[in-house]
């Protein structure tokens, strides 16, 4: 598999690909940092620094992909990079994870980390990122490329729109919908609907400003 990014959350993604027992042929893809052409991540993998090598890994190797960098707009942007050169998107869920058997469905490309607890009837969209130790109540809806930090808590019958980011430790109360490209602060409860490209912070989370519209 190919991991896009080297640093942080990218060996994180590492991790769970050591307690799939899938490290063998694991190479990251990091076109940003200033690595040296012998470097490698934990000194066993390496490092690809260009598309053309990607294409190549992609076409002679394994052409699944997942993303090892954080924010939703930059992981959609990179996902269309990769797919376009033929990639192909990948899931990715720790064993340590905790997914419920009844209703469950998770769409392509989603990572979900160790310590994570996902009940019953919950949508996962294309490229969900969960990070560690967050919990998912029944009936629950995440849209494409949302962001939950580590220590999220959202609770049954929510919905959370695409490209929403949800701060660490955060929690989204029953019922309530969080809109499309919302951002909500490390710590905040969020007892009543959030509006579309708004920032929320706060017990309870309440609006501070406004966001860009996305145009995707």
């Amino acid at each position: 598999m190919l991991v896009i990014g080297a640093k942080g959350f990218a060996k994180e993604i590492l991790e769970v690909l050591h307690q799939l027992k899938m490290t063998e042929g694991t190479v990251f893809y990091d076109d940003v940092n200033d690595f040296l052409p012998e470097d490698k991540v934990h000194d066993l993998f390496p490092i690809l620094k260009k598309m053309s090598e990607a294409r190549n890994y992609f076409s002679t190797h394994d052409s699944k992909f997942t993303i090892g960098i954080g924010n939703p707009i930059l992981r959609k942007k990179i996902k269309d990079q990769f797919e376009n050169i033929g990639g192909e998107f990948t899931s990715l869920i720790s064993p340590f994870a905790k997914i419920g058997h009844y209703g469950n469905v998770i769409a392509k490309g989603c990572n979900i980390m160790t310590g994570s607890v996902i009940t019953s009837n919950v949508k996962l969209h294309t490229g969900v990122l969960i990070n560690l130790n967050c919990t998912i109540g029944h009936d629950s809806e995440l849209g494409c490329f949302v962001e939950l930090s580590p220590g999220v808590s959202i609770s049954g019958n929510c919905n959370i729109g695409d490209y929403a980011n949800i701060g660490t430790n955060a929690t989204v109360l029953p019922n309530v919908t969080v809109g499309k490209n919302v951002v909500i602060g490390a710590g905040a409860v969020v007892t009543k609907d959030i509006p579309d490209n708004s920032v929320a912070v706060g017990i309870p989370a309440k609006i501070i400003k406004q966001r860009s519209q996305i145009n995707d």
